[in-house]
């Protein structure tokens, strides 16, 4: 009987623990990433400048390269800069602009990415995925997942508690995403990954029942493994269904609707999550995601991002719009306004002001 398996695109190494950026130079050598040393580091302006200071003394191999912002052009930039030297790989040091500018770089020139995140934003410091800004506005580009993720705990609790807070929403939002993908499978018979489709979901779930806080390194330690998860959920899947439901479609909506006023990708998601889970019946679910939301300091709400109810009830109408082809609970239901309204004045009576 021939045994069946298949390869599952992940990173060589995942290193999460307090004071792990100071070994980052002896983690690279002992995987036989980078022997030499011969290292390109994107950093930014602020965090990574910092943290170059700290580090290149172990790295006196590497060369470093500051990035401007998260744009294409920045990301075609670096590439340029990046061929005409000789290195074993691209390292991405700070938050998701620069990691995405980087993921896009080394994916030009053919090396591989060592993710070093400042931050825990959002699920993207591990996904197969970079979003830049273009001049049509933002555009997500197809990349190889990191060959390596190292997170350093003392970094992310020196970053500030919005960040963590903007991944405990994007986290949280898995569960929804996944929710929506088997409707899909259920309704339309969109095929589902289940080994991705369970990677995420308990990667949120690992996240929405952890009883400590954004100060707790067990709960730092949890969270970023769940992003970690979630990008190589997305990388199985080989799409961000694992990830991205009608949750994500809210937040794209906010995004599009109100673009100088919108608030964080995981703030939007964490919210829209909790609120679509109420609209496809899972009440008590619901409740128990805006717990807690609430306990970790995010929205629940949309007045509480600056949105008034009309303008929410404006977003969740659109959503469907943001993402072509995707089917979630929206799509499902396909409400008018007048019932947007109705159900999310039934979920503010029950999660309370």
């Amino acid at each position: 009987m021939p045994v069946l398996t298949r390869l599952i695109p992940s990173p060589l190494v995942v290193d999460i623990r307090p004071g792990a950026l100071d070994d980052l130079a002896c983690v690279l050598a002992d995987e036989r990433i980078s022997h030499s040393g011969r290292l390109a580091v994107a950093v930014s302006g602020g965090s990574g400048a910092k943290l170059r200071e700290r580090i290149s003394p172990s790295m006196p191999g590497a060369t470093w390269y500051e990035v401007g912002g998260g744009t294409l052009d920045d990301a075609v930039r670096l590439a340029g800069d990046i061929k005409a030297g000789h290195f074993d790989a691209v390292v991405g040091l700070g938050g998701g602009k620069i990691i995405d500018c980087a993921k896009f770089a080394a994916a030009r020139v053919g090396l591989p990415l060592v993710a070093v995140p400042t931050n825990l934003a959002h699920d993207g410091l591990c996904s197969p995925v970079a979003t830049l800004d273009n001049d049509a506005g933002r555009g997500s580009y197809g990349v190889p997942n990191p060959i390596a993720v190292v997170i350093d705990l003392d970094v992310i609790r020196d970053a500030p508690a919005r960040f963590v807070r903007a991944g405990i929403g994007d986290a949280i939002s898995n569960i929804n995403a996944v929710a929506d993908w088997e409707l899909a499978n259920r309704v339309k018979g969109e095929k589902i990954d289940g080994l991705a489709a369970a990677m995420a979901r308990q990667a949120g779930e690992a996240v929405l029942r952890h009883p400590g806080g954004i100060g707790d390194n067990d709960f730092l330690q949890v969270l970023a493994e769940a992003l970690v998860l979630t990008g190589i959920a997305m990388s199985i899947s080989g799409d961000s269904r694992p990830a991205s439901g009608s949750c994500h479609e809210i937040n794209h909506a906010f995004d599009l609707l109100f673009p100088k006023r919108a608030a964080s990708h995981g703030e939007q998601c964490g919210l829209g999550a909790a609120f679509a889970m109420w609209l496809r019946g899972a009440h008590e679910e619901s409740a128990y995601m805006a717990e807690v939301l609430r306990r970790h300091g995010l929205p629940v709400l949309p007045d509480e991002i600056g949105f008034t109810t009309d303008e929410f009830v404006k977003a969740v109408e659109f959503a469907p719009e943001t993402r072509p082809g995707r089917y979630t609970i929206l799509e499902h239901l396909d409400l008018n306004p007048e019932q947007i309204k109705d159900t999310y004045t039934d979920y503010v009576k029950a999660i309370g002001s």
